[in-house]
């Protein structure tokens, strides 16, 4: 069977690197390239930690892109620090010298020499803002009909959103943080007629990240792989954090311990509730992940962890 091809897009989250190790696991796949967004990171370790994971996993292969793009609403201070404690880890410096390249361009150009060269159209897995996404398109609108579909990280559709009113006062609390960085390229890309499939706060609001699951990572920590998703996940520890990007990764290896439902929705891009993914009767349909098998996503990850 011929592999999916897929461009991956992150921020520099601690999910987003955990994203990376689940997605280099999956046989299935084959990732055309990897872009860098300044949003939920400082965006110079956040390139080195992302080299330097695919450097430790033996997928030099693949290269990595820096995005110029720029949101509208910063991520909070407290949350990008950690790109700077993951490019540090020990275990991901280990060696004298990077080996998995830096693209010359900036990634929105290199999104589009990627998807112009690929010969079928490719699943664009999106786990931070949309804003690099939009911006390839900008440079070249022709390249939307080379994504077969955007995974998505992003949205609140019938639960509250994660902006909270202590970092963004007057905000209604209504937006999911990777739309509200940047919700005029949200809306841009709802403008498109590239099939969306959603993984909303609606349903990662249902996968937290437990003292249990880190110490069963732990316990696999023989495997170099385990380690690092253990040390990474130990940042966050001490606050509420949940499978966001990861499991968004997960649907497109394991798409069979999900269920999707259609929903019509507007992505609002000012006002008190920009930011915020409507659902509106004759609005821009996508799909959204609306249940997963949860002890099975767990095993799922561990069990490829185990490298």
């Amino acid at each position: 069977m011929p592999k999916t091809p897929v461009f991956f897009s992150h921020d520099g989250g601690v999910d987003d690197y955990l994203s990376i190790l689940l997605l280099m696991t999956m046989p299935d796949v084959e990732v055309l390239g990897i872009a860098v967004t300044d949003a939920d990171c400082y965006i110079e370790p956040a390139v080195s930690a992302t080299r330097k994971i695919l450097d430790l996993m033996g997928r030099s292969d693949v290269t990595v892109a820096r995005s110029s793009a720029r949101g509208v609403n910063p991520f909070p201070r407290e949350f990008r620090l950690s790109s700077y404690a993951i490019d540090l880890f020990p275990i991901l410096n280990e060696r004298e010298a990077l080996t998995t390249p830096l693209a010359a361009v900036d990634a929105p150009q290199f999104i589009v020499d990627t998807l112009r060269t690929a010969p079928t159209p490719v699943t664009f897995l999106e786990v931070g803002p949309l804003t690099t996404l939009a911006e390839a398109l900008k440079l070249d609108p022709g390249v939307a009909a080379k994504i077969a579909r955007i995974v998505w990280m992003g949205g609140a559709l019938n639960v509250p959103g994660n902006v909270a009113r202590n970092h963004e006062p007057g905000h209604d609390v209504s937006a999911e943080w990777n739309v509200y960085w940047d919700p005029i390229s949200a809306a841009r890309i709802w403008a498109t007629d590239i099939p969306v499939v959603l993984c909303p706060l609606d349903i990662t609001n249902n996968v937290p990240i437990t003292p249990d699951f880190i110490r069963a990572l732990s316990r696999q920590r023989q495997y170099p792989i385990s380690d690092l998703a253990g040390l990474c996940y130990s940042l966050v520890a001490f606050r509420p954090y949940f499978c966001w990007d990861v499991l968004t990764t997960a649907y497109v290896g394991r798409p069979d311990l999900f269920t999707l439902t259609s929903w019509e929705t507007e992505v609002i891009a000012t006002g008190s509730d920009q930011g915020r993914t409507a659902v509106r009767p004759g609005g821009r349909a996508v799909q959204a992940l609306a249940t997963v098998d949860k002890d099975a996503f767990f095993d799922y990850f561990l069990k490829q962890m185990a490298r």
